[in-house]
Protein backbone atom coordinates (compact mmCIF):
# COMPACT_ATOMS: atom_id res chain seq x y z
CA UNK A 1 0.00 0.00 0.00
CA UNK A 2 1.00 3.59 -0.49
CA UNK A 3 2.95 5.54 2.13
CA UNK A 4 2.74 9.29 1.61
CA UNK A 5 5.76 11.23 0.41
CA UNK A 6 4.97 13.98 2.90
CA UNK A 7 5.53 11.57 5.79
CA UNK A 8 9.11 10.88 4.77
CA UNK A 9 10.78 13.20 7.26
CA UNK A 10 14.02 12.26 9.02
CA UNK A 11 13.85 10.94 12.59
CA UNK A 12 15.61 12.68 15.46
CA UNK A 13 19.05 11.22 16.10
CA UNK A 14 18.57 12.23 19.73
CA UNK A 15 15.79 9.65 20.06
CA UNK A 16 18.17 6.90 18.98
CA UNK A 17 20.73 8.10 21.54
CA UNK A 18 18.02 8.31 24.20
CA UNK A 19 16.80 4.78 23.44
CA UNK A 20 20.35 3.45 23.65
CA UNK A 21 20.93 5.28 26.93
CA UNK A 22 17.71 3.89 28.41
CA UNK A 23 18.62 0.37 27.33
CA UNK A 24 22.02 0.65 29.03
CA UNK A 25 20.43 2.02 32.18
CA UNK A 26 17.88 -0.82 32.19
CA UNK A 27 20.78 -3.25 31.97
CA UNK A 28 22.24 -1.78 35.16
CA UNK A 29 24.89 0.45 33.64
CA UNK A 30 25.65 3.93 34.93
CA UNK A 31 24.45 6.39 32.29
CA UNK A 32 24.32 10.17 32.60
CA UNK A 33 21.67 11.52 30.24
CA UNK A 34 22.40 15.05 29.00
CA UNK A 35 20.87 14.55 25.56
CA UNK A 36 17.20 15.38 26.12
CA UNK A 37 15.92 18.95 26.40
CA UNK A 38 13.90 18.09 29.47
CA UNK A 39 14.08 19.57 33.00
CA UNK A 40 15.01 16.85 35.47
CA UNK A 41 12.65 18.07 38.23
CA UNK A 42 9.28 17.63 36.57
CA UNK A 43 6.25 19.74 37.42
CA UNK A 44 6.20 21.74 40.64
CA UNK A 45 4.32 20.70 43.76
CA UNK A 46 1.59 23.28 43.22
CA UNK A 47 0.85 21.82 39.78
CA UNK A 48 0.90 18.23 41.03
CA UNK A 49 -1.35 19.13 43.96
CA UNK A 50 -3.89 20.78 41.69
CA UNK A 51 -3.82 17.79 39.34
CA UNK A 52 -4.49 15.43 42.26
CA UNK A 53 -7.48 17.56 43.31
CA UNK A 54 -8.84 17.46 39.79
CA UNK A 55 -8.42 13.70 39.53
CA UNK A 56 -10.25 13.28 42.82
CA UNK A 57 -13.28 15.27 41.77
CA UNK A 58 -12.76 17.79 38.99
CA UNK A 59 -14.51 18.18 35.66
CA UNK A 60 -12.13 16.70 33.10
CA UNK A 61 -14.42 16.73 30.09
CA UNK A 62 -13.82 18.57 26.84
CA UNK A 63 -12.92 22.24 27.02
CA UNK A 64 -13.31 24.77 24.25
CA UNK A 65 -11.14 24.00 21.21
CA UNK A 66 -8.99 27.08 21.89
CA UNK A 67 -8.63 26.13 25.55
CA UNK A 68 -10.34 26.58 28.90
CA UNK A 69 -11.23 30.26 29.52
CA UNK A 70 -9.52 30.42 32.97
CA UNK A 71 -6.22 29.27 31.45
CA UNK A 72 -6.48 31.62 28.48
CA UNK A 73 -7.12 34.49 30.89
CA UNK A 74 -4.16 33.46 33.07
CA UNK A 75 -1.88 33.36 30.03
CA UNK A 76 -3.05 36.84 29.02
CA UNK A 77 -2.21 38.09 32.53
CA UNK A 78 1.24 36.50 32.15
CA UNK A 79 1.97 38.84 29.24
CA UNK A 80 0.96 41.86 31.29
CA UNK A 81 3.06 40.63 34.23
CA UNK A 82 6.24 39.68 32.34
CA UNK A 83 6.25 41.95 29.31
CA UNK A 84 3.83 44.78 30.05
CA UNK A 85 1.98 43.76 26.89
CA UNK A 86 -1.83 43.82 26.76
CA UNK A 87 -3.12 40.55 25.26
CA UNK A 88 -6.79 39.82 24.69
CA UNK A 89 -7.56 36.28 26.02
CA UNK A 90 -9.57 35.76 22.82
CA UNK A 91 -6.26 35.78 20.94
CA UNK A 92 -4.79 33.02 23.14
CA UNK A 93 -5.03 29.46 21.81
CA UNK A 94 -4.07 26.64 24.18
CA UNK A 95 -2.41 23.78 22.30
CA UNK A 96 -1.18 20.23 22.79
CA UNK A 97 2.35 21.31 23.57
CA UNK A 98 4.24 23.79 21.43
CA UNK A 99 4.42 21.04 18.80
CA UNK A 100 0.66 21.24 18.39
CA UNK A 101 1.00 24.99 18.28
CA UNK A 102 3.47 24.91 15.41
CA UNK A 103 1.30 22.50 13.45
CA UNK A 104 -1.77 24.73 13.85
CA UNK A 105 0.18 27.93 13.16
CA UNK A 106 1.73 26.54 9.98
CA UNK A 107 -1.58 25.10 8.78
CA UNK A 108 -3.37 28.39 9.39
CA UNK A 109 -0.69 30.66 7.94
CA UNK A 110 0.85 28.81 4.99
CA UNK A 111 -0.27 26.99 1.86
CA UNK A 112 1.44 24.24 -0.13
CA UNK A 113 4.39 25.74 -1.97
CA UNK A 114 4.85 28.71 0.37
CA UNK A 115 8.46 29.57 1.20
CA UNK A 116 9.34 29.80 4.90
CA UNK A 117 12.77 30.80 6.20
CA UNK A 118 14.43 29.65 9.40
CA UNK A 119 17.87 29.56 10.99
CA UNK A 120 20.37 26.75 10.60
CA UNK A 121 21.27 25.33 13.11
CA UNK A 122 17.80 25.12 14.54
CA UNK A 123 15.14 22.87 15.99
CA UNK A 124 14.50 20.22 13.31
CA UNK A 125 10.75 19.90 13.84
CA UNK A 126 10.18 23.32 12.26
CA UNK A 127 11.45 22.27 8.87
CA UNK A 128 10.09 18.73 9.12
CA UNK A 129 6.54 19.91 9.88
CA UNK A 130 6.74 22.55 7.16
CA UNK A 131 8.04 20.00 4.64
CA UNK A 132 5.28 17.54 5.55
CA UNK A 133 2.75 20.33 4.91
CA UNK A 134 4.19 20.95 1.46
CA UNK A 135 6.03 24.18 2.22
CA UNK A 136 9.47 25.03 0.86
CA UNK A 137 11.98 25.52 3.68
CA UNK A 138 14.61 28.22 3.14
CA UNK A 139 17.52 27.70 5.53
CA UNK A 140 19.55 30.70 6.65
CA UNK A 141 23.13 29.78 7.56
CA UNK A 142 23.54 31.41 10.97
CA UNK A 143 26.96 31.17 12.56
CA UNK A 144 29.02 33.18 15.02
CA UNK A 145 28.97 36.22 12.74
CA UNK A 146 25.22 36.63 13.44
CA UNK A 147 25.29 35.02 16.89
CA UNK A 148 23.49 32.05 15.35
CA UNK A 149 20.34 34.11 14.69
CA UNK A 150 18.81 35.34 11.40
CA UNK A 151 19.21 38.96 10.34
CA UNK A 152 17.39 41.41 8.12
CA UNK A 153 20.46 41.47 5.86
CA UNK A 154 20.09 37.73 5.24
CA UNK A 155 16.42 38.16 4.39
CA UNK A 156 17.22 41.00 2.00
CA UNK A 157 19.77 38.81 0.24
CA UNK A 158 17.33 35.98 -0.52
CA UNK A 159 16.26 35.27 -4.08
CA UNK A 160 12.54 34.96 -4.67
CA UNK A 161 9.51 35.74 -2.53
CA UNK A 162 9.15 34.70 1.09
CA UNK A 163 5.91 33.86 2.92
CA UNK A 164 7.12 33.17 6.46
CA UNK A 165 9.98 33.45 8.93
CA UNK A 166 10.40 31.26 12.02
CA UNK A 167 12.63 32.59 14.80
CA UNK A 168 13.49 31.20 18.22
CA UNK A 169 14.87 33.12 21.17
CA UNK A 170 16.39 31.61 23.24
CA UNK A 171 17.12 29.07 20.53
CA UNK A 172 17.52 25.33 20.48
CA UNK A 173 20.30 24.08 20.17
CA UNK A 174 22.43 27.20 20.60
CA UNK A 175 20.79 29.02 23.50
CA UNK A 176 21.33 32.36 21.75
CA UNK A 177 18.85 35.20 21.97
CA UNK A 178 17.57 37.86 19.58
CA UNK A 179 18.05 41.31 21.08
CA UNK A 180 14.95 43.49 21.39
CA UNK A 181 16.04 45.91 18.68
CA UNK A 182 16.86 43.00 16.35
CA UNK A 183 13.43 41.42 16.88
CA UNK A 184 11.83 44.79 16.18
CA UNK A 185 13.80 45.06 12.93
CA UNK A 186 12.81 41.53 11.85
CA UNK A 187 9.15 42.17 12.69
CA UNK A 188 9.20 45.47 10.79
CA UNK A 189 10.78 43.84 7.74
CA UNK A 190 8.25 41.00 7.80
CA UNK A 191 5.32 43.41 8.09
CA UNK A 192 6.63 45.54 5.22
CA UNK A 193 7.08 42.49 2.95
CA UNK A 194 3.91 40.57 3.84
CA UNK A 195 5.90 37.82 5.58
CA UNK A 196 4.33 35.96 8.51
CA UNK A 197 6.64 36.02 11.57
CA UNK A 198 6.35 32.96 13.84
CA UNK A 199 8.25 33.36 17.12
CA UNK A 200 9.20 30.32 19.22
CA UNK A 201 9.40 31.57 22.80
CA UNK A 202 9.29 28.29 24.73
CA UNK A 203 12.53 29.00 26.61
CA UNK A 204 11.44 32.41 27.84
CA UNK A 205 12.20 32.75 31.53
CA UNK A 206 15.38 30.69 31.23
CA UNK A 207 18.03 33.35 30.72
CA UNK A 208 21.36 34.22 32.32
CA UNK A 209 22.03 37.90 31.79
CA UNK A 210 22.63 38.62 35.47
CA UNK A 211 20.78 40.92 37.86
CA UNK A 212 18.83 43.63 36.08
CA UNK A 213 19.43 42.18 32.61
CA UNK A 214 16.52 42.26 30.21
CA UNK A 215 14.91 38.99 29.25
CA UNK A 216 14.06 38.08 25.69
CA UNK A 217 11.59 40.31 23.87
CA UNK A 218 8.25 38.85 22.85
CA UNK A 219 6.78 39.06 19.39
CA UNK A 220 3.41 39.57 21.10
CA UNK A 221 4.30 43.25 20.73
CA UNK A 222 3.81 42.81 16.98
CA UNK A 223 0.46 41.01 16.77
CA UNK A 224 -1.00 43.88 14.79
CA UNK A 225 1.74 43.27 12.21
CA UNK A 226 0.66 39.65 11.85
CA UNK A 227 3.20 37.98 14.17
CA UNK A 228 2.43 34.66 15.88
CA UNK A 229 3.87 33.65 19.27
CA UNK A 230 4.30 29.99 20.27
CA UNK A 231 5.09 29.09 23.87
CA UNK A 232 4.85 26.12 26.21
CA UNK A 233 4.69 24.98 29.80
CA UNK A 234 7.32 22.32 29.05
CA UNK A 235 10.55 24.16 29.71
CA UNK A 236 10.24 27.01 32.23
CA UNK A 237 7.52 25.19 34.18
CA UNK A 238 9.13 21.74 33.64
CA UNK A 239 5.86 20.18 32.39
CA UNK A 240 7.13 18.29 29.34
CA UNK A 241 4.86 15.26 29.44
CA UNK A 242 1.77 17.29 30.26
CA UNK A 243 1.69 18.38 26.60
CA UNK A 244 0.51 21.91 27.23
CA UNK A 245 1.42 24.90 25.11
CA UNK A 246 -0.17 28.04 23.73
CA UNK A 247 -0.16 30.56 20.92
CA UNK A 248 -0.84 34.28 20.92
CA UNK A 249 -2.43 35.06 17.57
CA UNK A 250 -2.97 38.04 15.31
CA UNK A 251 -6.65 38.74 14.68
CA UNK A 252 -6.59 37.35 11.14
CA UNK A 253 -5.61 33.85 12.31
CA UNK A 254 -7.96 33.43 15.29
CA UNK A 255 -10.92 31.96 13.39
CA UNK A 256 -8.73 29.66 11.29
CA UNK A 257 -6.89 28.28 14.32
CA UNK A 258 -10.16 27.81 16.22
CA UNK A 259 -11.63 25.77 13.36
CA UNK A 260 -8.47 23.73 12.83
CA UNK A 261 -8.01 23.04 16.55
CA UNK A 262 -11.52 21.69 16.91
CA UNK A 263 -11.07 19.36 13.97
CA UNK A 264 -7.54 18.18 14.77
CA UNK A 265 -7.75 17.48 18.51
CA UNK A 266 -11.11 18.77 19.83
CA UNK A 267 -9.16 20.33 22.72
CA UNK A 268 -5.84 19.98 24.56
CA UNK A 269 -5.72 17.64 27.61
CA UNK A 270 -8.19 18.98 30.17
CA UNK A 271 -6.21 17.84 33.23
CA UNK A 272 -3.09 19.63 32.01
CA UNK A 273 -5.06 22.78 31.20
CA UNK A 274 -6.65 23.14 34.62
CA UNK A 275 -3.37 22.31 36.37
CA UNK A 276 -1.64 24.83 34.12
CA UNK A 277 -3.57 27.64 35.82
CA UNK A 278 -1.75 26.70 39.04
CA UNK A 279 1.60 26.92 37.22
CA UNK A 280 0.81 30.58 36.53
CA UNK A 281 0.36 31.33 40.24
CA UNK A 282 3.01 33.03 42.43
CA UNK A 283 3.94 29.62 43.85
CA UNK A 284 4.29 28.20 40.35
CA UNK A 285 6.55 31.04 39.20
CA UNK A 286 8.70 30.69 42.33
CA UNK A 287 9.21 26.97 41.77
CA UNK A 288 10.14 27.55 38.13
CA UNK A 289 12.68 30.19 39.10
CA UNK A 290 14.34 27.74 41.50
CA UNK A 291 14.97 25.50 38.49
CA UNK A 292 16.45 28.40 36.51
CA UNK A 293 18.77 29.21 39.41
CA UNK A 294 20.04 25.62 39.32
CA UNK A 295 20.51 25.72 35.55
CA UNK A 296 22.60 28.87 36.03
CA UNK A 297 24.94 27.02 38.41
CA UNK A 298 25.29 24.17 35.91
CA UNK A 299 25.98 26.65 33.11
CA UNK A 300 28.68 28.40 35.14
CA UNK A 301 30.28 25.04 35.88
CA UNK A 302 30.37 24.14 32.19
CA UNK A 303 31.77 27.48 31.08
CA UNK A 304 34.47 27.33 33.74
CA UNK A 305 35.56 23.88 32.57
CA UNK A 306 35.63 24.60 28.84
CA UNK A 307 39.47 24.75 28.84
CA UNK A 308 39.57 21.21 30.29
CA UNK A 309 37.08 20.02 27.71
CA UNK A 310 39.06 21.70 24.94
CA UNK A 311 35.88 23.09 23.38
CA UNK A 312 37.04 26.45 22.08
CA UNK A 313 34.08 27.05 19.74
CA UNK A 314 30.76 27.22 21.57
CA UNK A 315 27.61 29.22 20.87
CA UNK A 316 26.87 31.99 23.39
CA UNK A 317 24.65 30.31 26.00
CA UNK A 318 22.38 33.32 26.60
CA UNK A 319 19.37 31.26 27.60
CA UNK A 320 17.68 27.84 27.53
CA UNK A 321 19.76 25.03 29.04
CA UNK A 322 22.07 23.95 26.24
CA UNK A 323 25.73 24.17 25.37
CA UNK A 324 26.37 23.81 21.64
CA UNK A 325 30.01 22.96 21.04
CA UNK A 326 32.36 22.11 18.18
CA UNK A 327 34.08 18.75 18.75
CA UNK A 328 35.61 18.40 15.29
CA UNK A 329 39.09 18.54 16.82
CA UNK A 330 38.51 14.94 17.92
CA UNK A 331 38.64 13.78 14.31
CA UNK A 332 35.21 12.16 14.69
CA UNK A 333 31.90 13.23 13.22
CA UNK A 334 29.30 14.16 15.85
CA UNK A 335 27.18 11.01 15.44
CA UNK A 336 30.22 8.77 15.94
CA UNK A 337 31.49 11.00 18.75
CA UNK A 338 28.18 10.75 20.64
CA UNK A 339 27.82 7.01 20.04
CA UNK A 340 31.32 6.31 21.33
CA UNK A 341 30.91 8.66 24.30
CA UNK A 342 27.80 6.74 25.35
CA UNK A 343 29.40 3.35 24.70
CA UNK A 344 32.74 4.06 26.32
CA UNK A 345 31.96 6.64 29.02
CA UNK A 346 28.26 6.30 29.73
CA UNK A 347 27.34 9.90 28.87
CA UNK A 348 24.53 10.71 26.42
CA UNK A 349 24.79 13.91 24.34
CA UNK A 350 23.03 14.89 21.10
CA UNK A 351 24.83 15.07 17.74
CA UNK A 352 24.61 18.39 15.94
CA UNK A 353 23.43 16.66 12.78
CA UNK A 354 19.93 16.79 14.30
CA UNK A 355 20.00 20.58 14.07
CA UNK A 356 22.18 21.31 11.06
CA UNK A 357 22.30 19.11 7.98
CA UNK A 358 25.30 20.97 6.56
CA UNK A 359 27.74 21.72 9.38
CA UNK A 360 26.21 19.75 12.25
CA UNK A 361 28.65 16.86 11.94
CA UNK A 362 31.15 19.02 13.80
CA UNK A 363 28.91 19.94 16.72
CA UNK A 364 27.21 18.38 19.76
CA UNK A 365 24.51 19.65 22.10
CA UNK A 366 24.76 19.16 25.85
CA UNK A 367 21.64 19.74 27.96
CA UNK A 368 22.37 20.97 31.48
CA UNK A 369 18.75 20.80 32.70
CA UNK A 370 19.89 18.39 35.39
CA UNK A 371 21.47 18.49 38.82
CA UNK A 372 24.83 20.12 39.42
CA UNK A 373 26.18 16.76 40.58
CA UNK A 374 25.16 14.97 37.37
CA UNK A 375 26.54 17.71 35.12
CA UNK A 376 29.81 17.80 37.06
CA UNK A 377 30.28 14.03 36.86
CA UNK A 378 29.41 14.07 33.16
CA UNK A 379 32.12 16.65 32.51
CA UNK A 380 34.61 14.52 34.44
CA UNK A 381 33.76 11.54 32.26
CA UNK A 382 33.93 13.50 29.00
CA UNK A 383 37.31 15.00 29.92
CA UNK A 384 38.72 11.59 30.81
CA UNK A 385 37.25 9.95 27.71
CA UNK A 386 38.57 12.57 25.33
CA UNK A 387 42.09 11.85 26.56
CA UNK A 388 41.70 8.33 25.15
CA UNK A 389 40.91 9.50 21.60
Amino acid sequence: MKVSRRSQVPPFAVMEILAAANARRAAGESVLNLCAGEPATGASEVVRRRAAELLAGGDLGYTEAMGAPPLRAAIARHYAHWYDVDVDPARVAVTTGSSGGFMLAFLAAFDVGDRVALARPGYPAYKNILAALGCEVVELACGPQTRYQPTVAQLEALDGPLDGLVVASPANPTGTMIREEELAALASWCAAHGVRLVSDEIYHGITYGGPGAAGPATAAQYLDDGAVVVNSFSKYWAMTGWRLGWMVLPEDLVAAVDALAGNVALCPPALAQHAGVAALSPEGYAAAQENVDRYAVCRDLLLARLPELGWSRVAPADGAFYLYADVSGSGLDSVTWCARLLDEAGVALTPGSDFDGVDGDAWVRLSFASSVEVVGEAVDRVVAWQRTL
